[in-house]
């Protein structure tokens, strides 16, 4: 006899009342599982939209950490142009670090208009340099408190004095551009 057989034969031995609490039984047992199907079902539709948000938020503090990046690299850049007076000039940047070697030429060249800025540039020529003073020149150019950029820069060696360098410089100065320009 099958386990099925001995359950029926339960069944059919139980009187009307007995049958009705134990059929109202396994309903109730029913109800409870699709009910907990249910609630676990919400509970994973829900873990997932946390996972999501979660996601959501790392990219967010990561665009948040990349804006203001961006926003102290743009005030530095408008502190800096602001800095740039009437009278500045790139001949002016490299005479005001002191660093003058053998001889200086500047030449300066066309003024251009490029991206909402002016570009003021000059070639710059110095000969009998130290590689020190080369380097200290760079630097104050480029990272002085005036926004300049260096376009171009040739070194080379002297031939009477190897210890000694000749640099040529494509200085550009910016400005911010006019009103009516932009």
């Amino acid at each position: 006899m099958s386990a099925l057989n001995r359950i029926r034969d339960t069944w059919n031995d139980m009187d009307r009342p007995t049958r009705l609490r134990w059929g109202y039984g396994v309903i109730a047992i029913l109800a409870l599982a699709v009910i907990f199907s249910f609630v676990y079902n919400r509970i994973g539709l829900l873990e997932n939209k946390r996972q999501r948000r979660e996601a959501d938020l790392v990219e967010m503090l990561r665009l948040k950490g990349r804006y203001q990046e961006a926003r102290s690299t743009s005030m530095r850049l408008a502190n800096r142009l602001a800095a740039v007076r009437a009278d500045d000039s790139p001949a002016k940047l490299v005479e005001e670090t002191g660093i003058r070697g053998k001889s200086l030429r500047i030449t300066p060249l066309k003024t251009e208009l490029k991206n909402g800025f002016t570009e003021e540039a000059a070639d710059i020529k110095i000969d009998g340099l130290t590689a020190n003073e080369a380097v200290n020149l760079l630097h104050r150019i480029e990272k002085g408190q005036r926004p300049a950029i260096v376009r171009k820069a040739l070194l080379r060696t002297r031939f009477d004095d190897p210890s000694k360098l000749d640099l040529t410089l494509t200085v550009a100065l910016l400005r911010g551009a006019p009103q009516g320009a932009r």
